[in-house]
């Protein structure tokens, strides 16, 4: 066995000593000593360093912290490497099996966009913030639209949109999503509850509307990097679904985007996967063969099926959109635009919760975005997007002091190659840390209780 080898078995089996102890309590100290950081405020590391962890919170860092007596120490002998935890900022999970898988992949932040049950979105989030639950850290958004054409909740009126907008608020959302079919009052109505301390506006293009005017009124984030065809690069209701804009709009909207300081979602992964079914039977059922799809509930099985179908009766291809896409996303994070990480899961076939997020980070190396800046969609920017936009609790997205304990221990440096964070050694979300084979333990069942319901409803 090769020096590499011996020193990789010794580091596992340290950190997986306490795989039998229950995640901790999110107020305990846990040192990780001897760790490389990649901090992610900006394109550096640090090397051999101490982070001291309290309160749920980063308290320290650096190559000679002291570490507390009775502190859990988490020892990287200088090998492993320490970043920010993970962020899906486009997600419609909302299970707890789902929240487990997706702390097993390293994510410890998701912005549910949208329809989540009550109980996920009062009860089970905070039973995560309480350590009750295994999971991410969860934002919530509240969707609505102007018809039940989508079958979501249709809201017509600037009376209707205040009462809403109250409700959601009421109830601890953190975002209003707009949908399709709103119609222009309403949408009006929604961004001047947010200006009078109401919950900002996020979401798709409105055909009513269009991106550019939504965009200038205030919505703070583009729900998805294709709704720009659909209300920008062309006029609401002028685009065929397949035709490749001029090149010359991508500079528009990167124009757009920067003056008004708007986020969007880069999903290129989510759009792919779309690509790769439409007018082709079968393509789903590769989605569904695939290992990742153990994790995925029997019920979301059935629906990818009904999905799949519905994409291979289309004609004609996405792939020159596909490439548009990546040519813009492209030119957005060259240009410094704000982008975040988004999948869609598991509502897309073929984007499973967690494993979305690293299909997310390649589709964005693939197109040419550096590793730096894709791994910035998925950390930094969405933890700059909560601090401006719902500011008030703990900032996250960086591994620095009073940041939220929020952070991946990997064997290789993210910088040198992101396929390192599919397979962390260990993940600390608000503080509690959870070891690789605590993280294993929990996806394990989650994948044994699905094949067991499934079993079961086939019998």
């Amino acid at each position: 066995m090769s020096l590499s080898q011996l020193l990789r078995v010794a580091l596992l089996s340290l950190l997986t000593l306490t795989a039998a102890v229950p995640a901790i309590a999110a107020d305990s100290v846990v040192a990780f000593v001897r760790v490389n950081v990649v901090p992610m405020d900006r394109e550096r590391v640090l090397r051999n360093q101490t982070v001291l962890v309290a309160d749920g919170r980063i308290q320290a860092i650096g190559p000679r912290v002291a570490v507390p007596a009775g502190a859990r120490v988490i020892d990287g002998e200088g090998k492993a490497w320490l970043s920010p935890g993970l962020a899906d900022m486009h997600t419609h999970s909302d299970s707890r099996e789902d929240m487990a898988v997706y702390l097993a992949n390293g994510v410890t932040t998701l912005l549910h966009m949208g329809e989540a049950p009550t109980a996920f979105a009062v009860k089970t989030r905070a039973a995560i913030d309480r350590g009750e639950v295994p999971g991410p850290k969860v934002y919530a958004a509240f969707m609505v639209d102007g018809s039940p054409r989508y079958g979501h909740l249709a809201v017509r009126g600037a009376a209707q949109a205040r009462a809403v907008a109250e409700l959601a608020q009421a109830n601890g959302f953190d975002f209003i999503k707009v949908y399709n079919d709103l119609d222009a009052a309403t949408f009006d109505a929604f961004i001047q509850a947010a200006n009078e301390g109401g919950l900002p506006v996020i979401g798709h293009g409105v055909a009513a509307v269009g991106l550019r005017r939504q965009i200038e009124a205030g919505q703070i984030l583009v729900a998805h990097a294709e709704e720009f065809f659909y209300s920008l690069f062309f006029a609401p209701g002028a685009d065929d679904g397949l035709a490749v804009p001029d090149p010359s709009r991508i500079d528009e909207a990167i124009a757009l985007l920067k003056r008004h300081r708007t986020y969007a979602t880069a999903d290129l992964a989510t759009y792919a996967a779309v690509a790769a079914q439409w007018g082709k039977r079968g393509a789903t059922a590769t989605y569904l063969a695939q290992p990742q799809a153990r994790w995925l509930a029997p019920a979301e099985r059935m629906e990818w099926r009904s999905r799949g179908d519905a994409y291979a009766k289309r004609s004609g291809t996405l792939a020159p959109r596909l490439a548009y896409l990546q040519a813009f996303v492209r030119a957005a994070a060259a240009a410094d635009l704000p982008l975040v990480i988004g999948t869609d899961a598991p509502v897309v076939p073929g984007l499973f919760p967690g494993a979305a997020v690293h299909a997310q980070l390649a589709a964005l190396e693939a197109a040419g975005v550096s590793r730096y800046r894709a791994l910035s969609a998925a950390t930094r920017t969405p933890g700059e997007f909560i601090a401006r936009h719902r500011p008030g609790g703990a900032r996250f997205g960086q591994v620095l002091a009073g940041y939220r304990a929020d952070v991946v221990l990997t064997w290789a440096n993210p910088l040198d190659g992101l396929g390192t964070l599919e397979r962390p050694l260990g993940v600390m979300a608000q503080g509690r840390w959870y070891s690789r084979a605590q993280l294993r333990e929990l996806s394990e069942k989650v994948a044994a209780d699905y094949a067991e319901a499934a079993r079961v409803g086939d019998g």
